[in-house]
């Protein structure tokens, strides 16, 4: 059986979890070709190593970040999103002062 450890729920069988791809900072669209950002949204990198990617348990729908090395499937860290995003944006915002 496969464990991985939840921030806020400890380790749990790894049935209980979902990913959703790699955590990845977003670009400004506004600076981006159209081409630039469909490749952002639609291409992964798809790269031998450790990725950052976003995780959900299940049961509770926490969601989380966790480092896992994508040869050996092994999952090296985990942890809450908010020590990899280290601020909120906020669209609404910067689409008052443009």
């Amino acid at each position: 059986m496969k464990i991985m450890t939840c921030p806020l729920n400890g380790p749990r069988n790894i049935s209980e979890f979902h990913c959703a791809g790699e955590a990845v900072l977003q670009p400004d669209p506004r600076d981006l070709s159209d081409a630039d950002w469909a490749d952002h949204l639609f291409l992964a990198n798809n790269s031998l190593g450790v990725v950052r990617e976003w995780w959900c348990h299940t049961p509770s729908s926490y969601w989380f970040i966790a480092e896992r090395h994508t040869g050996s499937d092994e999952i090296l860290k985990t942890y809450p999103a908010n020590e990899f995003f280290r601020e909120r944006v906020d669209f609404d915002a910067r689409e008052e002062g443009a």
